[in-house]
């Protein structure tokens, strides 16, 4: 199997107000196409570990491997280009710039990483909402469609870039049953058809239970 993500022995304490030590001696493997979600209670550490998976805090011991490259020490340019390469991240709220359209939110990942020309990125944009069926949105602006089809455009703009790994902090959790359900279809296609490796934070039962496999946390543990 092919190692996608990894942490080796990674703590993590807040110093303030009082020293407190929130994730303790984290150690797991994500491998290519694994769609893998993480439950706990609420305070139990699992935002904090997104965040430090994302590349954005990098301020713990122990080590992080993205693809088999070793992130921990890293400076802030190498990890932002790690970050948005390597990484899709789809929130609970979309953050979609309500007055660009469909199209123009999806490219943007793209044309920040500046490795295509603009035609090639618009045809992998396209390309993208045709996977999530809506690619017809394309030239709609971002304040003008549903809730659900807002969070489907979220999760094309985490694919333009190709990412190895899409991290999730309760991407379905602003939706009604029908659209998460619609968004777990589409992230178990990604993950059987594309070999994409997801790993979702979730409060949602259901959702977990069908994911290939469930990381539990409590208080800054892995169970």
């Amino acid at each position: 199997m092919e190692t996608v993500l990894e942490t080796k022995n990674i703590n993590k304490y807040f110093k303030k107000p009082v020293p407190f030590h929130v994730l303790k001696n984290i150690n797991f493997k994500i491998e290519k196409g694994e769609f893998t979600s993480i439950m706990g209670k609420s305070g139990c550490g699992k935002s904090t570990l997104l965040y430090i998976l994302s590349t954005m805090d990098s301020d713990y011991t122990g080590e992080l491997y993205i693809n088999n490259q070793l992130i921990t020490g890293q400076d802030s340019e190498k990890l932002s280009l790690i970050r948005n390469k390597e990484i899709g991240f789809v929130f609970q709220f979309h953050y979609l710039l309500s007055e660009f359209s469909v199209l123009e939110n999806v490219m943007l990942p793209a044309k920040k990483l500046a490795k295509k020309t603009s035609e090639e990125i618009e045809y992998d944009a396209i390309e993208k909402l045709k996977i999530l069926n809506i690619d017809h949105l394309a030239k709609k602006r971002a304040a003008r469609i549903s809730g659900g089809e807002k969070q489907r455009v979220a999760i094309a703009r985490a694919l333009i870039n190709n990412p190895a790994i899409i991290l999730g902090d309760e991407p379905t959790g602003n939706l009604d049953s029908y659209n998460a359900d619609n968004v777990f279809r589409i992230f178990k296609e990604l993950s059987e058809e594309k070999g994409l490796s997801l790993l979702i934070v979730t409060h949602d039962q259901d959702f977990a239970d069908r994911t290939d496999r469930i990381i539990q946390m409590s208080d800054g543990q892995i169970l």
